[in-house]
């Protein structure tokens, strides 16, 4: 399957980040969008509160100029954030008072999170969702469909 180059980066770096214990959903140098973006948190300038959506007037600027960070816009950012810490158990935006889960950093929480994330950076690619692997396990006369590439 081809790939864009914004997309292979990305999933690389959270793949690093989740194998290594590098990734932390209330972190801006270590979640989602802080791993893409080569672990710096001047991201979160884009926006007033982390896990918005909604860009301030310094992501207005960048977005109207049409700066990418790795290959992404400020609203593109932004909304991997949101995308990552909703599937990971948050109520966005993120604050102290509002819910979030017991461990943010258990595995199977972050893989929740990642899992959701890759689905949104391949519909922003016009990419099939890289991690279905429901097509292996389709069949016709009780045999399968398509072929394990092996």
């Amino acid at each position: 399957m081809k790939t864009t180059s914004r997309l292979e980066q990305a999933i690389k770096k959270l793949y690093i980040a989740f194998h290594s214990d590098k990734l932390h959903p209330e972190c801006c140098m270590q979640c989602a969008v802080g791993n893409i973006l080569d672990n710096k948190d001047s991201w979160k300038h884009l926006a007033d509160h982390h896990g918005t959506t909604k860009l301030n007037y310094v992501g207005k600027v960048h977005q109207n100029l049409g700066r990418k960070f790795n290959g992404y816009s400020p609203l593109e950012l932004l909304q991997i954030e949101a995308i990552f810490l909703k599937a990971c158990g948050y109520k966005l935006p993120l604050h102290y008072r509002n819910t979030k889960p017991e461990n943010p950093t258990d595995k199977n929480v972050q893989f929740n999170g990642l899992c959701a994330v890759i689905v949104y950076l391949c519909e922003l690619d016009g990419i099939n969702n890289i991690m279905d692997y429901s097509k292996l396990f389709e069949f016709e006369n009780n045999k399968p469909k398509y072929q394990l590439a092996i």
